[in-house]
């Protein structure tokens, strides 16, 4: 049971950063129909900010190192622990969710210029050109990631109150040697904080009412005297902060590298194709459905039976489902059933 739980986890906080990647891909699909396989690549962006971010507060000068006195010897030292000491530590510590503030205008940014500078030029273009423009934006700002930071993982750590692992054994009334790293868990709050915004702010706000009713029928909204269109492009930067946050915020969980984008950005596809293409409830819950089956599939009882099964479990419950329901669990009737 323990072992159960413990892959129920690891399937949640995946499908947390499923389900955020996917929800701004579904965002960019119902109110621009545009299908950006660059978003992937947004992710990836994201959490090179959060490297980004440590490495600004990292930055060094060398001082004299008083515990050695044999000899002179320097070591490096952050401008920070020099001019604040034990709260320039903190701040250093504390640069992956500090990193949230520096990711959100840069991502706000990338989203603008996206979308005003490339995207709205394929709104009427066939989704094939959409996927094949996007796919090539992808691929340059892998590579111009890659020639910036090159091509290896970057470490990049939680901080350290929460860099051990959590006993939720002795919480929850389990087994005492139950336990679970911090960080997922807080990555898994944070992925449901994010999805809960977005919906509360998509439902409750007068700007995501109009939104949502453009995404039904722009023509009409647009005849009410109302700019759609800047609403829409600020949704598409939404889609691109949310996307964003989900990559900093998994910087900690697995270490950022060019084509992190890439690995995650055709399983975000299948996971919008399983839900239900222009449904942000199917998103969501496709997310998490295929976070935890590819989590259990992954378990060594399961994979001695069916060797492989955790690289493929995926695609086989996509094909299912397309198979039976090829609009996907929520999505509208008519989508893609043509």
């Amino acid at each position: 049971m323990d072992a159960l739980f413990i892959q129920l986890l690891n399937g949640l906080d995946k499908g947390g950063a499923y389900a955020l990647i996917a929800l701004g891909l579904t965002l960019t699909f119902g109110t621009l129909g545009v299908v950006n396989f660059a978003h992937g690549a947004i992710f990836m962006i994201g959490a090179f900010c959060a490297v980004s971010f440590q490495q600004i507060l990292t930055i060094s000068k060398k001082v004299k190192d008083e515990s050695i006195t044999f000899f002179d010897a320097f070591k490096d030292q952050p401008y920070l622990e020099i001019w604040w000491g034990d709260t320039g530590r903190a701040i250093i510590d504390y640069a992956v969710p500090l990193s949230i503030l520096f990711a959100i205008p840069v991502m706000l940014l990338i989203g603008f210029a996206m979308e005003r500078g490339l995207i709205r030029h394929f709104y009427k273009r066939t989704h094939a050109e959409q996927i094949l423009v996007t796919f090539g934006l992808a691929i340059i700002l892998q590579e111009v990631v890659r020639s910036i930071f090159g091509a290896n993982p970057i470490p990049t750590s939680a901080p350290d109150i929460v860099a051990g692992s959590a006993p939720i054994g002795v919480l929850l009334g389990m087994s005492p040697d139950l336990v679970y790293p911090w960080w997922r868990l807080i990555y898994f709050a944070f992925s449901m904080s994010i999805i809960g915004g977005v919906f509360a702010f998509l439902k409750y706000t007068t700007f995501g009412m109009v939104v949502r009713a453009g995404m039904h029928d722009r023509d009409t909204v647009g005849l009410l005297g109302i700019n759609i269109q800047r609403r829409f492009t600020i949704v598409f930067g939404l889609a691109t902060v949310v996307a964003g946050l989900a990559g900093a915020m998994y910087a900690p969980i697995l270490s950022p590298d060019y084509h992190m984008g890439m690995d995650f950005l055709i399983l975000s596809f299948v996971v919008v194709v399983v839900g239900g293409m222009g449904s942000l409830e199917g998103a969501v819950a496709a997310g998490f459905l295929l976070g935890i089956m590819q989590s259990f599939a992954s378990m060594n009882e399961i994979k001695s039976i069916i060797p492989g099964i955790d690289q493929i479990i995926i695609y086989l419950i996509a094909v299912v489902i397309i198979l039976v329901r090829p609009r996907g669990l929520m999505g509208k009737r008519g989508v893609m059933e043509d």
